[in-house]
C-alpha cells in the first residue's frame, strides 16, 4: 500500500503543474527530455497499475528533445510545448492504436488526431501514450479484464494499489495521480472524468455537451458524450480548456458573492473520510465568505431517473454501429460483441444494448425506444428547465456536492456490482442528463485512508468559463493534494 501523503496548502507544490513546467523550461532549470525521462520511468516503474494501453516512450522522448532544441535556436513556442500529456484510449490520436480498452479494437491505429487531441498537438503538447479505461467505457470502476499485467485486474488507485481508479478515464486520472502526465484528456457519459479524477486527486472539466467536437471518439451515446481536460489543478484545466475551445476569458470571482446550492440528495450515503473533508471544505469556504445556500425539494435526481439508463442503452447501438462504419476498422457491432473481456460490460451489451432494452420498473426490461423517445421529449426538457428555475430563484453560481460519496473501493471482481457502479455514479449523473457544465475539484486526503476526496461543481449550461474561474478561487482556499508518491 502507498503511505499517505498530506493536502499541501495554497501555492505549495504537489508536483509540476503545466505552468510550473513551462517556466521552469523557460527559465532554464527544467529540460522537456528530463520531464519526459521522469514521466516514462514512473510508468515503466509500475505496470502493475495498468495505467496504459500504449506507452510510445521513445516517440515520447524524441518529440521533447526536438522541443528543446527548437527552444535553445530560439524558435517559436506553443504553451505546451515539449509537455507529456496523455490521452484516454477511446480518443484517436493519429498513428497509436485507439482501443477503447477492448480487444476487437486492439489493431486499430486512426490516421487521424481526433479535433480535441489536434488542438493540444498544434500546442506543442507531445502525446505520450493511451491510457486504459473501463471496457468500452461502460463502466465507473475501470476494473478492465482486457488489458492488464499478469498480477493484477483493471487499472488501480497510485494512492493505493489494493484499490480501483474510477472509471471510465482510469487510466488518465491514475497517471495523473501518479506524475505520469501533467495533463490528460478523458471523456464523460455520466461521471467518467469525474469520478476516476475525484478518486485520484485530480482536477477536472465535463465542458457543457456540444462546446467539445465528439468526432474521432469511440462513443457510448451521443447527446451526452463529451470529451474534456483533466490536470493537476484547476488554471491548468482552463488552459486545456481555452486552447480546445478557443475561449481564452476568465472571470473575476469574489468569494464573498459565491453563492452555492446544497441539495441534500447529493450528500447522503458519504463514507467517513468524504463526510470529514467535505465538511472541512465547506467551514474553510464560509470562513472565506462563500454562501452555502439550502435547495428543498429540488427533484434533480428524481427528475433524472427515467433519462439516463434510456438514453445511454438506445444510442449505444446506433452510435457504435455508425462509428465501426464511418471512423472505425470496418467491423460489425457483434463481433464488437463476441470479443469483449469484462463480464460486467459483456452482460451490458448482451441484455440491453444489442437487445435494444432497458431498465423499467422493478428493475425488469422493456423495450429501449418508447423509453428513449420520453426521455428525449420531455423528461430531458424537463430536467433542464428545473436547473434553469432553481439557478434563477436562488441567484446561484453552482451547485456543489462529495463528487463520490465514498473513497476508492477496493479492486476486486465484485467492485463490478451494480451496487457499486450507482454508490460511485450517485451524483454525476443529472449534470450530464441536463447538459451543464460541471468541475471536478481535489480537496483532500481522507485522515482513515490517506485515499483522495473530491468535490464538485455543477454550473449553468454555457458557463463554462465562470465556473473554472469558480474552482480557481476555490483552489486558492483549499489547496492541492500531493502526489501518490
Amino acid at each position: 500500500m502507498t503511505s499517505p501523503r498530506t493536502t499541501e496548502g495554497p501555492g505549495l507544490a504537489a508536483g509540476p503543474t503545466l505552468a510550473e513546467a513551462a517556466a521552469r523550461i523557460a527559465a532554464g532549470s527544467l529540460s522537456c527530455e528530463a520531464l519526459m525521462r521522469d514521466c516514462i520511468a514512473r510508468a515503466q516503474a509500475h505496470p502493475e497499475l495498468n495505467i496504459f494501453i500504449t506507452l510510445d516512450a521513445d516517440n515520447a522522448l524524441a518529440a521533447a528533445r526536438r522541443a528543446d532544441t527548437a527552444r535553445a535556436a530560439g524558435q517559436p513556442q506553443g504553451p505546451l510545448a515539449g509537455l507529456p500529456i496523455v490521452v484516454k484510449d477511446n480518443i484517436h490520436a493519429a498513428g497509436l492504436p485507439a482501443t477503447a480498452g477492448t480487444p476487437a479494437l486492439a489493431d486499430f491505429v486512426p490516421a487521424q488526431d481526433a479535433p480535441t487531441v489536434r488542438k493540444l498537438r498544434e500546442a506543442g503538447a507531445v502525446i505520450l501514450g493511451k491510457t486504459n479505461m473501463h471496457e468500452l467505457a461502460f463502466g465507473a470502476t475501470g476494473y478492465n479484464h482486457a488489458f492488464h499485467h499478469p498480477d493484477s485486474v483493471g487499472v488501480r488507485n497510485p494512492y493505493d494499489p489494493s484499490r480501483i481508479a474510477g472509471g471510465s478515464s482510469s487510466g488518465s486520472a491514475a497517471a495523473l495521480g501518479a506524475r505520469m502526465a501533467v495533463a490528460a484528456l478523458g471523456t464523460d457519459t455520466g461521471g467518467s472524468m469525474r469520478i476516476p479524477c475525484a478518486l485520484n486527486g485530480c482536477a477536472s472539466l465535463r465542458p457543457s455537451w456540444g462546446r467539445y467536437s465528439g468526432q474521432g471518439v469511440i462513443p457510448i451515446a451521443n447527446s451526452r458524450d463529451t470529451v474534456g481536460p483533466m490536470a493537476l489543478c484547476m488554471a491548468d484545466v482552463a488552459l486545456l480548456d481555452a486552447l480546445i475551445s478557443g475561449e481564452q476569458a476568465l472571470h473575476p470571482v469574489r468569494l464573498d458573492s459565491l453563492r452555492l446550492g446544497v441539495v441534500d440528495s447529493f450528500w447522503a450515503n458519504l463514507d467517513d473520510d468524504t463526510r470529514a473533508l467535505t465538511d472541512a471544505a465547506v467551514k474553510k469556504l464560509e470562513a472565506a465568505g462563500v454562501r452555502f445556500i439550502e435547495v428543498p425539494d429540488a427533484r434533480l435526481k428524481e427528475l433524472n431517473e427515467p433519462i439516463g439508463f434510456a438514453v445511454v442503452f438506445h444510442e449505444a447501438y446506433d452510435d457504435m454501429v455508425a462509428y465501426l462504419r464511418e471512423q472505425g476498422p470496418g467491423i460489425s457491432i457483434e463481433t464488437l460483441y463476441e470479443q469483449i473481456a469484462s463480464p460486467d460490460v459483456k452482460g451490458l451489451y448482451r441484455d440491453l444494448v444489442l437487445a435494444r432494452k432497458t431498465f423499467g420498473p422493478g428493475g425488469t426490461l422493456v423495450d429501449v425506444g418508447p423509453a428513449y423517445q420520453e426521455a428525449v421529449r420531455h423528461g430531458r426538457p424537463a430536467l433542464k428547465a428545473r436547473y434553469r428555475e432553481l439557478f434563477e430563484r436562488y441567484q446561484l453560481d453552482a451547485f456543489v456536492f462529495p463528487t463520490t460519496p465514498v473513497v476508492a473501493p477496493l479492486a476486486r471482481p465484485e467492485v463490478s456490482l451494480p451496487e457499486n457502479f450507482q454508490a460511485l455514479i450517485q451524483n454525476t449523473e443529472p449534470a450530464a442528463s441536463a447538459c451543464l457544465a460541471s468541475i471536478q475539484l481535489p480537496i483532500g486526503l481522507g485522515p482513515r485512508t490517506g485515499l483522495p476526496v473530491g468535490m464538485e461543481l455543477d454550473g449553468p449550461a454555457g458557463g463554462d468559463r465562470r465556473l473554472l474561474s469558480i474552482g480557481m478561487a476555490l483552489e486558492a482556499v483549499l489547496g492541492r493534494v500531493a502526489s501518490a508518491f
